[in-house]
């Protein structure tokens, strides 16, 4: 399979991108600056590209990306840039209490605000942009650098209440995503990646 990796030279995405070649996909990287992905293989591409303009993608690819910032708008560029891009399949990571899965998390999401402020709608924007091209949104929580362990993925019918300390890591949601590339189980849809 060919995927693209949004903003792959930060950890999420540094994770998806070797997670990917190890499962043998061919792998289009992109990062503003190409020389932080930290990887090489023969099946790497890495290109230069910025959310803020057009991205070269290629309409067989799914893309997947780890897109994060401290900067309203970034993320509905990126949302926008990607679905512009036409691209076969479109696989977002967003976060566990905003937009579609606020109801799903209950009150305690409500904490998401001091950390993510202004932020919040940009992401619930950038969320509403894929889901509508038919894309997939992983909202995840507390994410941390840990190693892969096994983990489970729910839709918003069994999403747990929102709590800061049920933590996955990186390396999980990363996997999780990978595996609804490879195996389509919520298109158009909010899934939450868990730990087991």
């Amino acid at each position: 399979m060919h995927l693209t990796i949004l903003a792959a030279s930060g950890r999420t995405g540094l994770a998806l991108t070797r997670q990917a070649l190890e499962r043998g996909h061919t792998v289009t990287a992109i990062a503003r600056d190409p020389r932080r992905i930290a990887l090489e293989h023969p099946l790497l591409s890495k290109v230069a590209g910025d959310v803020s303009g057009p991205l070269e993608i290629d309409a067989d690819s799914v893309v997947l990306s780890g897109l994060g910032t401290d900067r309203p708008g970034v993320l509905l560029d990126g949302a926008q840039a990607v679905v512009a891009a036409g691209p076969r399949r479109i696989i977002w990571l967003g976060a566990y209490g905003t937009g579609a899965s606020a109801e799903a998390a209950g009150e305690g999401a409500q904490v998401l605000w001091k950390f993510f402020g202004d932020r919040i709608p940009d992401k619930v924007a950038a969320d509403d942009a894929v889901l509508a091209a038919g894309g997939t949104v992983f909202h995840a929580g507390v994410l941390t650098d840990e190693p892969f362990e096994p983990g489970r993925t729910v839709g918003l019918d069994a999403a747990p209440p929102f709590d800061l300390g049920a933590k996955v890591s990186r390396e999980t949601v990363a996997a999780a995503m990978l595996d609804e590339a490879e195996n389509p189980r919520f298109p158009g849809a909010v899934a939450l990646p868990l730990a087991a």
